[in-house]
């Protein structure tokens, strides 16, 4: 794993830094599940690890301002600020910046991940910023298609979309995500069009709105374990046949709905991200029949869509499964059947008689006894996604851009990126697949998922280790344009130890062993250019490479 050039890097010795290498070939077994269970009171200070660990999992990163913050505050004052914090949009930072291009330039994926960014690190909406990301990863659309590549604001739109939605009800979400022309767009139900003799509808939709956005392949208990051995299917091809004719009709928006606009002509200026309207001449005036409901014929476009998604809505299946999901993205890869449980209660109940209400499923989520107890076996966990790693660091040392853009193109390449970059999913099924099993492991062995391991491989991990070696003490981004500010670990480098435990509280939650502390401390004491700077860059750089950190628990 290029270890030579590790070496000439960092100027430490080899030894020490095959431990190192050593320690990082252990993540391709780490993650897992936390049985151990207690509570956290929620409406009284808590303490800073407390708070860095509920930071860890709400939002892009811990900082120190944060982590004081929320340990004065509490628990149940710090959500209710995040679930009142105004949203900043994607969509007005577009529109700024194509205002800035040159004449004869047009806006791209790169304004986009300027954006992002700038709102990962410093958005004060912390909360929804980073449940807007899981959601992404779940309602996935991706720039790698090339309609989207072209639609740049479509795509940022959509975004703003899934944020604006995170904290409302999920029969909501699933509406705006299905009329998102972007949706619409890469899952081919826009323009789709009525029975034809012996053509039919495209299926794509109605197959993953089945399959990936509410209920799953399997039918599920209440707790997402499966209802029979083996297991049920939730649903037929003739369901997703029948689904399918729901999704006809559908189209740009635009001031009138002639057979020009519904097939792209005459383009309204907002149709990128205005929701899709039916187009009556290419609706199914069939019935439709799907998961036990039959829609009567020459049902309107807007009343069959209506019927659908209530339909899938109430599926008993969309708590558990949209529950776990959301677990896994922020919490734990393998969560218990009574943590899902409990999600899917909240998920079916607010407490006040209402079904789907985010914020009610997003509390049950991140304050579940299973998510506020430290785990402590060697299985528990989740792997953290490249992404969040870099945004961790970014939010920590408080990095900031020299031109004020946060310029960072993709970083999509494995060996010497990071093998993921927002909203460059190469599919539909996400980065990585939330029941991906890692062969011939010992995660596999124990029975046990690790969604983002499937990113996860010896070059995915020399090309992590390889960007980080670069951003801790140079920056990143095009030119280098984002940077860290280390004044506050450059206070403490007299004392490597001072040094280590604020690093330890920012970036692991004091989850440190005693031996990984140990070993770099040695590093940074035997190191022969043991300047303050480089005693900063060592400690940050062997921590964030290291598996105990790189497993979130």
């Amino acid at each position: 794993m290029c270890l030579p050039y590790f070496i000439r890097a960092l100027n430490i010795r080899s030894s020490l830094l095959i431990a190192k290498v050593a320690l990082l070939t252990a993540l391709l077994t780490a993650c897992g599940i936390s049985e151990k269970t207690t509570t956290t009171s929620t409406g009284v200070p808590i303490a800073p690890v407390e708070a860095s660990r509920l930071l860890s999992q709400a939002t892009f990163g811990p900082t120190a301002e944060e982590i004081n913050r929320l340990s004065q505050m509490g628990i149940d004052a710090w959500f209710s600020e995040q679930f009142n914090k105004p949203q900043k949009l994607h969509f007005v930072y577009m529109n700024a910046a194509q205002n800035t291009l040159a004449a004869g330039q047009s806006l791209s994926e790169d304004q986009f991940f300027e954006s992002f960014w700038q709102q990962a690190v410093n958005g004060d909406d912390q909360l929804r910023q980073r449940v807007a990301f899981a959601l992404s990863e779940i309602f996935v659309i991706s720039y790698q298609n090339s309609t989207l590549a072209y639609n740049p604001r479509g795509v940022a739109n959509y975004y703003d979309t899934l944020a604006a939605y995170s904290f409302r009800n999920f029969r909501d979400l699933l509406e705006a995500v299905t009329l998102h022309p972007m949706m619409g767009n890469y899952l081919n139900a826009l323009g789709n069009q009525k029975t034809v003799g012996t053509l039919e509808p495209n299926q794509n939709y109605a197959r993953e709105v089945m399959q990936l956005f509410t209920i799953g392949l399997r039918q599920l208990n209440q707790d997402g374990t499966d209802t029979t051995v083996p297991a049920t299917a939730t649903y037929t091809s003739d369901d997703i046949r029948g689904l399918a004719k729901v999704f006809t009709g559908w189209s740009w928006a635009g001031p009138d709905r002639s057979s020009t606009r519904f097939f792209g002509g005459n383009p309204d200026e907002n149709r990128d991200w205005l929701p899709m309207q039916n187009y009556p001449a290419y609706n199914e005036t069939l019935p439709k029949t799907f998961l036990g409901v039959t829609i009567p014929a020459n049902t309107s476009g807007e009343a069959s869509l209506k019927i659908a998604l209530d339909t899938l809505f109430n599926h008993p299946n969309v708590g558990p499964f949209i529950g776990r999901e959301l677990i896994q993205r922020l919490v734990t890869s393998n969560p218990s059947p009574a943590y899902v449980g409990r999600v899917a209660a909240a998920f079916a109940n607010n407490g006040q008689g209402v079904r789907g209400d985010m914020k009610a499923v997003i509390v049950a989520v991140l304050l579940d006894p299973e998510a506020r107890t430290v785990p402590t076996s060697d299985t528990a966990g989740k792997l953290r996604e490249p992404v969040i790693r870099l945004a961790n660091w970014m939010r920590a040392f408080h990095a900031y851009s020299s031109s004020g853009r946060f310029q960072m193109g993709t970083t999509d390449d494995p060996l010497w990126g990071l093998a993921q970059t927002p909203m460059r999913s190469p599919s539909v099924f996400n980065f990585f697949r939330p029941e991906y099993v890692p062969p011939n492991t010992s995660i596999a062995l124990a029975n046990k998922l690790s969604p983002e391991m499937q990113i996860t491989d010896e070059m995915s991990v020399t090309g992590y280790l390889n960007f980080m070696l670069n951003a801790i003490p140079n920056g990143t981004g095009i030119s280098n344009d984002i940077k860290a500010d280390y004044t506050a670990e450059l206070a403490l480098a007299g004392t490597p130890g001072s040094l280590v435990d604020s690093i330890n509280l920012l970036l692991m939650q004091n989850q440190m062993s005693a031996t990984l502390r140990s070993q770099i401390l040695t590093a940074i004491n035997s190191n022969p250019d043991n300047t303050p700077l480089n005693r900063v860059y060592l400690a940050i750089y062997l921590t964030m490479a290291s598996p105990e950190y790189i497993v979130q628990k």
